[in-house]
């Protein structure tokens, strides 16, 4: 549903209408929206139309919005761009958003835009690109109010005025000695309540300081961030001297990136891959799991081979298989699902991984209790057979605890091997699965029936 309460009336028509952006810019369309409201939009023209837009916006809009812009939308943007006017727009960017673009660009055209740049933004901007984008340094803001523990909070409070505007997080006030080094956390609302005079180290006395180095994973500086509720987490280097902060909506940001991921990773698709990707960049990233799994899908052709004479003297058995594999499947991509969520919310725990195996092959042999049970029944009364019956459900038994188990496995073995636990675990899952199914349901068939 369009938004159309409380805009003004350009913008009401334009929008009911349902074109896209207009050619001549009307600020009164801009200012009433949202960045992210006029990012969804300029990702609807076409590229040369987008870099007209954007030439007419005032630049400081043209930031806001570029930032809140798809990662492929952006980075197709900025390269058409000459690198005077990207060097204008990084300039009204907060430091991590725009070192998040500058990352994107090739070594020789980063510098040229850097150079373009004003001196004390470009040292700023040239420090956070050393630091490695997955750790808290590479995402961490360093416009911050940061002020020395020494001043009372009057002062404090006239630092943060005159500097507020320049200031992207207003959350904390973060302290630090005459050599940099942090030593506590403020909130704005401590700072307003506090008698006028009182010295800024008196608030923080007996303050258990909470940080992050710039090296740490920042899936783990997201979670100490929702561990703890803060709005945002400091980062300090070796010597604990204060580099900036992570805030809340850089864990949403984080959050949200890591769960695409290990869903997109679970089935052997690009990690950072998206519908707007280059389609040959999506082969790139897809084709070397499709043909493993072509490999791994051998294994369980090679099983079914193996039992060919069976399923040549007991057609039904070829009906049934399918119902084995699948549901053994399903089973462990619930704990499959489960057990990544551990890790994408959790610290690694070895004890308490394996713990959680055993607690999935607890249900596993619920669930296949159950389940085993139904399809006896169910099978008994189609075929009037009471073996193939029960061959059926021990089969389907089986194979559902081995889900489970290797479902639950799976992220632990390849976190141990220092890999990404979701990398097409769903791809190895199956392989299990399918193969350990056929045997089963084959192999009992064979035994007792044939």
């Amino acid at each position: 549903m369009k938004r159309t309460k409380g805009i003004p009336e350009p913008l009401r028509k334009w929008q009911e209408s349902g074109k896209g952006l207009p050619g001549n810019v009307d600020q009164r369309v801009i200012d009433a929206l949202h960045p992210a409201d006029t990012a969804d939009h300029i990702e609807e023209l076409g590229l040369e139309e987008q870099v007209k837009f954007i030439k007419q916006l005032p630049i400081k809009d043209a930031a806001d919005s570029i930032a809140e812009m798809d990662r492929y939308d952006q980075q197709e943007l900025m390269e058409k761009l000459n690198s005077g006017l990207v060097a204008r727009i990084l300039e009204f960017m907060s430091p991590d958003d725009a070192t998040d673009i500058l990352e994107n660009f090739e070594d020789d055209r980063r510098e040229a835009i850097l150079r373009q740049i004003k001196a004390e933004d470009r040292e700023e901007l040239s420090t956070l690109l050393t630091f490695d984008p997955e750790t808290a340094g590479g995402v961490m803001n360093t416009e911050v109010a940061m002020l020395r523990e020494d001043f009372t909070v009057d002062q404090a409070i006239h630092a943060i005025r005159a500097e507020v505007e320049d200031k992207s997080i207003p959350y904390y006030a973060y302290l630090v000695d005459s050599t940099h080094h942090l030593t506590g956390v403020v909130s704005m609302r401590d700072l307003l309540i506090t008698k006028s005079g009182t010295k800024l180290k008196d608030l923080i006395n007996n303050q258990h300081l909470i940080s992050v180095r710039y090296d740490v994973d920042k899936e783990e500086v997201a979670r100490l961030i929702a561990h703890y509720n803060f709005l945002a987490l400091p980062v300090v280097d070796f010597d604990h001297r204060f580099l900036g902060v992570v805030t809340v909506d850089d864990v949403i940001d984080i959050l949200h990136e890591e769960a695409s991921e290990d869903m997109q990773s679970m089935v052997g698709a690009g990690t950072d891959e998206t519908t707007d990707s280059p389609w040959t960049y999506s082969v790139q990233k897809r084709l070397p799991w499709l043909i493993i799994n072509v490999a791994n899908s051998a294994i369980s052709a090679w099983v079914v081979h193996m039992f060919e004479g069976n399923i040549a003297k007991m057609a039904i058995l070829a009906v049934l298989m399918p119902i084995v594999a699948n549901q053994a499947g399903n089973t462990g991509q619930q704990a499959l699902a489960v057990m990544i969520r551990q890790f994408a919310t959790e610290k690694f725990d070895r004890k308490k991984s394996w713990l959680a195996v055993i607690r999935e092959l607890k249900i596993g042999l619920a669930n296949g209790l159950c389940v085993s049970s139904l399809v006896f029944l169910a099978v008994f009364l189609m075929t009037s057979s009471l073996g193939l019956a029960g061959i059926m459900s021990a089969a389907l038994f089986f194979d559902m605890i081995i889900g489970a188990v290797v479902g639950g496995s799976i992220p632990i073995v390849l976190k141990e091997f220092g890999r990404d636990p979701a990398q097409a675990s769903s791809i190895f899952l199956t392989t299990i699965t399918d193969s350990m199914g056929f045997f089963s349901l084959l192999g009992l068939a064979g035994l007792f029936l044939l």
